[in-house]
This record gives C-alpha cells, structure tokens and sequence, in this order.
C-alpha cells in the first residue's frame, strides 16, 4: 500500500511530537508539510518542536510552517503544567538544525491541496485555529482534502483541561464551532479524549518496554512524556500517561484500527461555563450529522504500531 500524503498541523508538546514519529517514520505515511499554532506551548515553542522531532525521525527535510500566535478572541492558555515549559518535558533538547519557512501556515493549508487536489489527507493535533482561519478564506477547504482528521474534543463529556472539555477545542472553541459549521461526515473525522483514555493509555510496563528498546525514537518518545507522566498520575489518574494525537495519526494511518464510530451533529459550547464542550444531538429530530466521530480503537493494534515504529532504527529518507 502507497503511504498516505499528509499535512500536519500541530502545537507540538510531548505526545505531537510522538505522533509525529509515527506519520513521518512509521511508512505509513508521506508527510508534505507540517503547519504549526500556539497551544500546548506558545508558537515559537511548538515550531523548534515540531523540527526537533522530524529531525529525530530522519525527516528534517519536511518543511514547516508557523502559523496563528493565539486564539481567535481569546488570550492564549498553554498546557505547559502538562508538557513542561518547553512542551517536551523539560528533557534541554539541543536546537534544531534546520529553521521553519516563512510561508504562514494558513496559506500553506490552502496552497498544498490548491496543487494536489483530493490527494491530501489532512491531520490536526492541536486547536483548530489555524483551520478556521483557512476556512474563511475558503469555505470549500475540506473538500480540497481528501479527508481531515482531528484530535479534538471528548465525546462522553469527559474532560482534561474543565470537567467537561477537552483541551484542543477548550483552547479555541470559536475555531472548533468554525470546523463543525463547515465539516461533513464524509470528509471530517474526530478522534476524542475519551479514544485515548480508553485505548491509548501508556502504562508503566509500556514505559519499560519504551526504555528497554534503546533506539533514539523510543528513548525520545519516553523523555518527552516525563512530564505528561506526572500529570496523569496527579490530575487524570489514569494507569499512565495517555497519547491522544498519536492515536488519531494512528487512525489516519490506518482506519482499520478503528473498532467503534458514529456520525452526529455536533455543536461546540463557548460560554464560559461550558467553554469547549462537545453538544451532541443524538435526537430522532436532530440536524442530520455533520462529522463522524471515532469512539473506540483497537488498543493492541494501535500499541504495535506505536512500538513497531519507535523501536525501528531511524529511517535514512532525506533531510
């Protein structure tokens, strides 16, 4: 199988970076470009991320691109508690060898589909700012892909960042109500929070394993979650540290993983004591779906993935 052309757009903290791995270093995918928001970290942050990381997955030649510096209307919130001042545990990463482009993400997100139209898979780890700020130049711009997938949102109201919402749309709900106003089930996919508290959960015994494999992409991808590690132990009480975005690159990947779904209408709440909320309209009478939502994955299948990919040597691709 022909891997898949993709964009990316990121806000690259600890588990972006490992998602990233996975799309530029799995053969799986073919990434053309990533596109970089503040979100996790402020934008210059995310950006020397989001190169560290291609860098480590022997892919420094793929280009990217900064993008939107806050939130539509709102002052920017970071997750550094989560991901560390520098997003990636606080690990003193050495400075990448290669600087971003000057192209702004926003035109790269319409100029790479507007030259291969259909054949883009478009993957979104991050708040959806740069999206809705593509989408008012070019309401059509879902079409132009030939799917997008994003990890937003939690689909069972089960939240990371509020009781209720999940932080990718939390950070920008106006950009995500933006997405769900101009997305069709056909071509627009969400992958939740609830995914991966469920089925991408990286356990102790996981992180042995991690540190037992030794190669850069494993050790990488154990370090920059050290600080994720601590959040899930103290706040989420989860068994682990869980990795959202690389379980939706996962599914992008490969929908196969995908063991449970549904197509919805789905709104976003933006007041404030609902700010990111998921409002699902399950109702006979509800407006027909406008997304389809991933509920489960298979957990072993996403677990090989991820550990075929990050205990392989590092690809010798380019860059």
């Amino acid at each position: 199988m022909p891997a898949l052309p993709l964009v990316v757009d990121t806000d690259t903290g600890s588990d972006d970076a490992v998602a990233l791995l996975l799309a530029a270093a799995s053969g799986l995918g073919d990434v053309r470009a990533v596109t970089t928001v503040a979100g996790n970290v402020p934008l210059a942050t995310g950006t020397r991320n989001a190169l560290i990381s291609l860098e480590t997955a022997g892919r420094a030649d793929i280009p990217v691109h900064p993008g939107c510096e806050r939130p539509m209307t709102r002052a920017l919130s970071t997750a550094q508690r989560v991901h560390g001042e520098d997003g990636m545990g606080d690990t003193g990463l050495a400075d990448p060898a290669r600087a971003p482009e000057r192209t702004h993400a926003i035109d790269a997100l319409l100029s790479y589909p507007r030259d291969h139209p259909g054949e883009l898979t478009l993957v979104t780890l991050a708040p959806l700012t740069n999206i809705a700020g593509a989408l008012l130049r070019d309401p059509r711009l879902f079409s132009r892909y030939r799917h997008v997938y994003c990890m937003a949102g939690a689909t069972d109201v089960r939240g990371n960042v509020s009781p209720t919402a999940e932080y990718n749309v939390w950070a920008d709900p106006e950009a995500a109500r933006m997405v769900t106003q101009y997305a069709t089930p056909d071509k627009v996919t969400w992958i939740g929070w609830d995914v991966s508290r469920q089925d991408a959960v990286i356990t102790p015994a996981d992180q042995e394993r991690l540190g037992r494999a030794g190669t850069p992409m494993a050790l990488f991808a154990h370090r920059v979650n050290r600080t994720a590690a601590e959040w899930a132990r103290d706040v989420t009480g989860l068994a682990g540290y869980d990795l959202p975005d690389p379980v939706a690159m996962a599914v992008a990947l490969n929908p196969e993983l995908v063991t449970e779904l549904e197509e919805a209408y789905v709104e976003i709440a933006v007041g404030d004591e609902t700010r990111g909320q998921m409002i699902i309209d399950r109702r006979l009478s509800a407006p027909a779906p406008n997304m389809t939502l991933v509920r489960r994955v298979n957990e072993s299948g996403f677990k090989k993935l991820l550990f075929d990919t990050l205990a392989a040597p590092v690809p010798n691709t380019g860059g």
